[in-house]
């Protein structure tokens, strides 16, 4: 018998966690399984050409709201080529409602809820079926097999899953949470140091946050730490760059929590470990560990949603926004750790004016990305239940996003959806820093920038189309021009120093200037290689600035004088003033 896993991913650099369990879980057993992962900008054709080539008996889909669509459109293409290739469905998408699903879909099984033992319940029985089938075919008989009596385990008794049975479907009942510890290691000798690695330390979650599929689970389960460290040191040694784990809440207990911190940050090489915590239970312990941790091995996700504490209440979010804050800028200080802070629009009760507060409370913590989400009415979740109190529209497809509640409107959302793509685009990527302090002081409020930017990139048709490198930049010169009507003089220097610190330096597009003297170029890079003991001309590179522009960055000044940067071509945050040099050329 041979089974293809497809995990179809959000990303090419992603990597299925879910397949790799089922396939190691099984690894034992006398079957043929091979694993297939794509995304979802992958052609439809050639996700069923490249199964379809493998001659599989058995499909096994790993599913999520973000591939869901794209699984049964393969799957039903999948039957119509040939009707004998089973399909069997898995994963948090298809675990709610499990039998409407197999009514309204093709396809054959659906395991519901954890998978592991399940999966290998099932490819027993399978293998039994298939060589009872063989030895009735051999012994000429023409009588009923009779597996469901004959073999030792029988599908009648494969707890959480869901089949067709004479044209009905059948439900052997739920299965209990496994022991974490019985899960095998997913990773081999593949190579993944391009892949982004997920990896997971516990399931289950201790809060009980409406919107979250994981507030349906009791408990937490933890993997032994000992086994963890282990494992995570093979991921180091196989040079893998970034590890993520899928723990809801990695910090729900500080010693576990401790322990592996202690050890990650003793690891050698350049590996970053992206974990989900709750900011506000940070101990000082904690913080203690985690001030020793080397620039760039942690970075730590935190789930502010709203800052408004009503709306905190109405998800079950019994925290404040002053306690987040708090340990978020503890945090901060370390200088070491990088944190992504996620906001959540369209949730129960909060209108457009609640979410711009909020934006604007996690906006003045400055910290590294700012992760704007709207809600999604997942199958299955508590929020789900209430939505018809909240008066709350959503998508009935995949991935089930809102669109309008009592409390905001549709109009209202999809500006909040612009200002996610500016915020997404220049605040996250970190490139248009200097650019991004000259606007917002221009505004009332950071949103209120994000929002007329937002909306002039709309005007303009920028949104509706991919734009170069280039563009994003001279948006701003277009933005200052058009709709604050303000001389661009300052702002041109801004942005060419943005531009040179994160683009290549020989080139400069049209609308910036370049205008330097060659020999006064030449006196300043030859005084600076002497004066750094540096050999190679080639790895610097020196611009001419109208204002001083290291001035305006520390203290928010514009000076107009002129001034000479050397910017080091291999370290972009290594850029010198050295306008003092002329004095000896």
């Amino acid at each position: 018998m041979k089974v293809t896993l497809v995990g179809i991913n959000a990303k090419y650099i992603h990597s299925n966690l879910a397949v790799r369990y089922l396939k190691t879980y099984t690894e034992e057993l006398d079957y043929e399984c091979d694993i297939m992962e794509f995304s979802i900008n992958d052609q439809i054709e050639r996700i069923l050409e490249e199964i379809l080539r493998c001659k599989p008996d058995l499909v096994a889909f790993s599913c999520y709201i973000w591939n869901i669509e794209y699984v049964k459109t393969v799957a039903t293409l999948i039957k119509l080529v040939n009707s004998k290739i089973e399909i069997l469905y898995g994963g948090p998408e298809v675990s709610y409602k499990c039998k409407d699903f197999l009514v309204e879909n093709v396809g054959d099984y659906v395991i519901q809820g954890e998978g592991e033992i399940t999966y290998s319940e099932f490819i027993k029985w399978k293998i039994a079926s298939q060589k009872n089938d063989k030895q009735n075919i051999q012994l000429n008989t023409e009588k009923e097999t009779g597996n469901d009596q004959k073999n030792n385990i029988k599908i009648g008794e494969i707890l959480g899953l869901y089949y067709r049975k004479n044209g009905e479907i059948e439900y052997n009942g739920e299965r209990s949470a496994m022991d974490m510890n019985e899960i095998i290691f997913p990773y081999n000798e593949e190579e993944l140091g391009s892949k982004i690695v997920y990896y997971e330390a516990s399931r289950g979650c201790p809060f009980k946050c409406k919107y979250c599929l994981s507030s349906t689970s009791h408990g937490v389960r933890f993997l032994n730490v000992e086994r963890v460290k282990k494992e995570l040191k093979f991921l180091a040694d196989k040079k893998v760059t970034l590890v993520k784990f899928v723990d809801r809440t990695f910090n729900c207990n500080p010693k576990y929590a401790i322990e592996i911190w202690e050890y990650l940050i003793k690891i050698q090489g350049q590996i970053t470990f992206h974990f989900e915590i709750s900011a506000d239970l940070l101990t000082d312990e904690e913080l203690d560990v985690l001030s020793k941790a080397p620039k760039g091995r942690f970075q730590f996700e935190v789930g502010v949603q709203t800052t408004n504490p009503t709306i905190l209440n109405n998800i079950n979010r019994f925290v404040t926004f002053e306690e987040i804050k708090e340990k978020v800028l503890q945090v901060k200080a370390i200088k070491t750790i990088n944190q992504h802070l996620d906001l959540i629009a369209g949730l129960p009760g909060e209108d457009y004016e609640s979410f711009r507060n909020s934006f604007n409370d996690v906006y003045s913590l400055n910290i590294e990305v700012i992760q704007l989400g709207f809600l999604k009415l997942l199958k299955g979740s508590d929020m789900m239940d209430e939505a018809e109190i909240w008066g709350m529209a959503y998508s009935p497809y995949s991935p089930y996003e809102i669109l309008r509640t009592k409390d905001i409107s549709y109009g209202e959302l999809v500006k909040l959806k612009r200002v996610e793509k500016m915020v997404d685009k220049y605040y996250n990527s970190q490139k248009f820093s200097t650019i991004l302090t000259y606007f917002v002081g221009k505004f009332n409020t950071p949103f209120d920038f994000y929002y007329e930017l937002g909306l002039f990139a709309y005007d303009k048709g920028y949104l509706a189309r991919k734009i170069s490198s280039v563009d994003y930049y001279k948006i701003f010169i277009e933005f200052n021009e058009e709709k604050l009507k303000q001389d661009d003089f300052a702002l041109k220097e801004i942005v060419k120093y943005d531009y040179l610190k994160y683009n290549k330096k020989k080139w400069l597009p049209d609308f910036l200037v370049r205008d330097i003297d060659k020999e006064i170029e030449r006196g300043i890079k030859d005084k600076f290689l002497e004066n750094n003991n540096m050999k190679n001309a080639n790895n610097i590179h020196i611009e001419k600035f109208m204002i001083d522009i290291l001035q305006y960055i520390d203290n928010n000044t514009i000076c107009e004088q002129t001034h000479y940067l050397v910017y080091d071509i291999n370290n972009e945050e290594d850029i010198v003033d050295t306008t003092s040099i002329l004095d000896c050329v």
